[in-house]
């Protein structure tokens, strides 16, 4: 594997947290606590291994510029904004809800998870969104 690939294995880390956090929601909703804590703890893996591979990637690139124009730069840029912004907020958002969890402190865990699931899920769905569009897309 060369820096090259990376950008695809964080699309496939993406897609395969947004696929976990779905299936532990459907989890969680049919209270099986154990199966929903394991596969949200996966999810966290993959968000790690996501950050760790993006930075890589980006400190030997640097950035890419998307190619373009009109509306649909108009359209990437938007959500390029609103993953960015969101994106920086998710990692607090996710350690926070984990320690709630651990602690056993359950109602709070789930008042933040209300909040957490559906952010971090946009931001991991965004992510392959952006990924097709900044390199998959033919200009």
């Amino acid at each position: 594997m060369s820096i090259a690939d990376l950008p695809t294995v964080n699309a496939l880390l993406n897609g395969t947290a947004a696929t976990l956090l779905v299936t532990g929601f459907f989890l969680i909703r049919s209270g099986k606590r154990e199966a929903h804590r394991r596969v949200m703890t996966s999810a966290f893996a993959c968000s790690i291994l996501f950050l760790v591979s993006y930075l890589v990637y980006h400190a030997e690139v640097g950035s890419v510029r998307f190619q373009g124009t009109g509306t649909v730069r108009t359209v990437y840029l938007s959500i390029l904004l609103t993953h960015t912004v969101l994106a920086a907020a998710v990692p607090f958002l996710a350690v926070a809800t984990i320690v709630l969890a651990r602690r056993e402190r359950f109602d709070s865990h789930r008042r933040l998870a209300r909040v957490t699931l559906p952010v971090w899920l946009y931001v991991s769905v965004t992510g392959v969104v952006i990924y097709l569009m900044l390199y998959r897309m033919p200009f």
